[in-house]
Formats: structure tokens, sequence, C-alpha cells
């Protein structure tokens, strides 16, 4: 018997419960999968709180994690016994020491990428390859916004963003996170709490605005964000860390230079199994050629994932942060 982080409720860290469970065997289609690690997400809080409501409950969160397979269903001819793979998005489940996976939702690793690499970036890494490839292609020369820039997806947006040659602007919380970001790739560090980054957004582009804005926190920037962008600019709206946005009347887009917005999911943009090897191939060239750099900067016990929450929910974590099976 393994054990898994199990809900029973909705809301607090202590919800999480510690528990022994059953993964089962794999049927047609799906692989048993033990895991090395697993990626620690807000999507995860979003699912702990009912935000975004789990399925059903009992439930195990998580999206995105890697390991070893240890045995194959029927009519599954991509991987075997003994492969390294990694996942990230749907189905959730991902807080368990071993668990079911359907195999046309994992990916092979690259001998160069180890299993706990691939957990700390796989809905990340992904999540910042639709950001910069698919809402906006970002391109040398532009000026994007990526607020929460040294938090995970953030680190990554900036290196990768100025590996394609883009000036990036990124708000941070301290003066801490604004030299990380910097060391990542991120030109023009605001710390918001100390600067209007309107303002100072406004002053980098010398009045021009910006050609994206990557908003992940949501009610507290959503308004703001938009007075940064540059005439049809593009404002994607991927979280909302700081509480859900208000509706808002469309004509504001238009008034304020007919802007573009989307809120978009890594799970529809990795729907088809094509885009989800697409989106996993271009992450790990990024990161074997070194564009990229994941810095695995929190550690867990997947026991005490109820903690890891609380630092996550409390701004505390920086870059990737993992849950580990077996500590």
């Amino acid at each position: 018997m393994v054990h898994a982080i199990i809900m029973h409720e909705t809301g607090g860290p202590e919800v999480l419960r510690w528990e022994a469970y059953d993964p089962g065997q794999p049927k047609t289609g799906e692989v048993l999968l033990q895991q090395d690690a697993i990626g620690l997400n807000f999507i995860d809080v979003y699912h702990r709180t009912g935000l975004y409501p789990l399925p059903a409950l009992p439930a195990i969160p998580g999206m995105e994690g890697a390991g070893v397979v240890e045995k194959v269903g029927e009519d599954v001819s991509d991987f075997k016994a003994g492969d390294r793979v990694a996942y990230a998005g749907l189905p959730p489940g991902a807080y368990a020491e071993a668990r079911i996976m359907p195999a046309e939702r994992l990916v092979k690793l690259p001998d160069s990428i180890s299993t706990r690499q691939a957990a700390a970036m796989m809905l990340q890494g992904m999540t910042a390859r639709y950001l910069i490839y698919g809402c906006y292609r970002v391109k040398a020369g532009d000026h994007i916004l990526i607020h929460a820039a040294a938090g995970g997806v953030g680190l990554i947006v900036c290196q990768w963003a100025k590996h394609l040659g883009a000036r990036v602007i990124g708000t941070v919380g301290s003066a801490e996170k604004a030299d990380l970001a910097r060391n990542n790739g991120c030109d023009d560090p605001i710390l918001y709490k100390d600067e209007d980054f309107v303002s100072r957004v406004k002053e980098i582009t010398q009045g021009r605005g910006v050609a994206v804005v990557y908003d992940s926190v949501g009610q507290s920037t959503f308004m703001k964000s938009l007075d940064c962008l540059r005439p049809m600019g593009m404002m994607v709206s991927f979280g909302q860390s700081s509480g859900p946005i208000q509706p808002i009347d469309t004509g504001i887009l238009a008034a304020k230079g007919s802007l573009f917005l989307t809120r978009p999911s890594l799970m529809a943009y990795t729907a088809r199994r094509k885009d989800l090897l697409a989106h996993a191939h271009d992450l790990f060239e990024v990161v074997e050629k070194g564009a990229v750099n994941v810095e695995i900067r929190q550690t867990y016990p997947l026991a005490e994932a109820s903690r890891a929450h609380q630092a996550l929910e409390d701004r505390k974590t920086t870059g990737s942060t993992l849950l580990i099976p077996g500590q």
C-alpha cells in the first residue's frame, strides 16, 4: 500500500491529509507510474479551495509530476517499464507516491533531464511556452511585462523571452526577488510595493507601452495592466493569485486602444497529443541548450504538502517547488 494526499473537503491547507491508498492496476491505454517528484503550482491551491472544483471528492490534487514507469496496460506501445517520464495537466492526482496515468498524457524524458528537474518545470515551462508562442508570439525588439517575475512561470518567461530578443519588464515584491528576476533575464524589475508599475512601464517604453502583459495575479493588477499596453496590445490573464477578476465592460478594451484579451489554459493548448509533444519538445530544447535554467528552490516531503501550500500562499516561495515522496 502506498500513500497519497487526499482531500475529503475543500478549504485551507489543513484539508490535505496523508493517507494510505491503492492506485490500482493500469487498464487499456494506461500506465502505472512510481513518482520521484511532484510539482507544486498555484492551480493546486485553486483546487484545494474549490475555486476550480475537482470532479468529485474525496480527491487527490496535483497536476504535475515525474517518475518511472512500473507497468503498462494493454495497447500501450510508446512506453515500457523502466522509462523515465513526466506530465503536466489533466487528470489531477499527482500528490501520490504512485499513480495511474493515461499513456497519451506522458512524455519521455531526455537523458540530460532528471525526473526532479522535469517535475519542477513541466507545468510552468509548458505554460511559458504557450504564453510566448501561442497567446502572443514574442519576437526580438518587443517590450513585454510579466507579473510575479520571480515566481515559477515568471522566471522561465523572463529567460525564454530574453533568449528570443525581447526586453523584459517584471513586477516583484521585494529587493531579493528583484535580484532573482534580474539574474534570470528580467531587464527591468519593478518593486510594485514601492512604485507605480504603470508609470514605470511607460517610462521604460518611452510612453509607447508593452506589446503583451502576462498576468497571473488577477484582481489587484488587471485594470492597471491594461494601461501598460500599447494600442492593439495583448492582455493575457492566466491566473488570479490575488483573487478573481471582476466583470468588465468590453468597451474598455476599445477605449484603451483596441486591446486584445485572452484567458488561456495549459489544458486547452496541450489537449491534442501532438501539441503536448510540441510544447514539451520546445521546453526540453531551451533547457538543454542552457537558454532556460529551471532551479528547484524549495522542496518539501509529500506528506507535508499542507506546509508547502501555506508557504506558496504566503508568497514565501520563488521559482519551482517540489514535493518529494518518501521523505
